[in-house]
């Protein structure tokens, strides 16, 4: 459903200042597939995510969504097809419009071509859909979201993902800002509508435990390059300890430990 076909991405280019962010990477994602994705700081993880989801376009390759040439499409558009959730959890609500306000911009979203009104049979359905984030917001929905705290307006950013139907979710460290416990109900909650939608999710993570245990196929990034791309009964038999020497026989360089690799 999602094909990368030779996508570079070079900032700056013929300037002392020239930066290749992304070398000529090809990739296809299958409906229903979920991705995990690790790498160091700089590797390309968030700029494979821009060039997917139209932030910037590439300076050369090409993007497909169902097989259609999405490349020069902005990223307004794309965002019909495209959930995107970050590492900030404010960045994903408007924090100056009521939960049930917010709730509304999602379904409208979701429903492309028809414009849903507030009422009190909807307002029901939000407090159903809200109880499952078992942070008491279904008690808040005329509240505004710039109160809530950083790891409910991310709950709330993911329900409002699942409600405007996206084809294909970016997940860019969407747990890491969040304290450990609203960091694994967050995550919960992804796996949790993951299965339920048979969502297709692609999830950048620092945490190789994560990568390795969750979905179906794990990508490894360096230096603008996918360097491992591993499924199957490959990865279930994973370990951390696998996982950076793998790194090392690929690039010829010795890690002291896991975490230089994830730096």
């Amino acid at each position: 459903m999602l094909e990368l076909k030779n996508i570079t991405q070079v900032f700056h280019p013929g300037t002392v200042n020239e930066n290749i962010a992304l070398q000529d990477i090809s990739l296809s994602i299958a409906r229903g597939e979920f991705v995990t994705i690790i790498g160091s700081n700089g590797a390309g993880k968030s700029t494979l995510f821009n060039s997917i989801s139209g932030t910037f376009l590439p300076t050369s390759g090409e993007v497909r969504l169902h097989d259609r040439n999405v490349t020069k499409e902005p990223e307004y558009k794309r965002a019909q097809h495209i959930g995107r959730i970050f590492q900030n959890p404010l960045l994903g609500t408007a924090g100056n419009m009521s939960l049930e306000d917010n709730m509304v911009m999602a379904m409208n979203k979701g429903f492309k071509g028809l414009k849903i009104s507030l009422n009190t049979t909807l307002r029901d359905s939000f407090r159903e859909q809200l109880v499952p984030l078992q942070m008491g917001l279904e008690y808040r929905l005329r509240d505004n979201v710039g109160l809530l705290s950083g790891g409910q307006r991310q709950a709330l950013t993911l329900l409002m993902m699942v409600m405007s139907r996206p084809d294909l979710i970016l997940l860019d460290e969407h747990t890491a800002a969040l304290d450990p416990k609203n960091a694994e109900i967050v995550l919960e909650l992804t796996l949790g509508y993951i299965r339920q939608y048979d969502i297709t999710a692609m999830m950048i993570t620092h945490n190789m435990h994560h990568a390795i245990a969750i979905g179906d196929r794990l990508l490894m990034m360096d230096k603008g390059e996918i360097i491992l791309d591993i499924r199957g009964e490959e990865k279930r038999s994973l370990t951390v300890e696998k996982l950076v020497r793998k790194f090392q026989e690929i690039r010829k360089t010795e890690l002291k430990n896991d975490e230089m690799l994830l730096s």
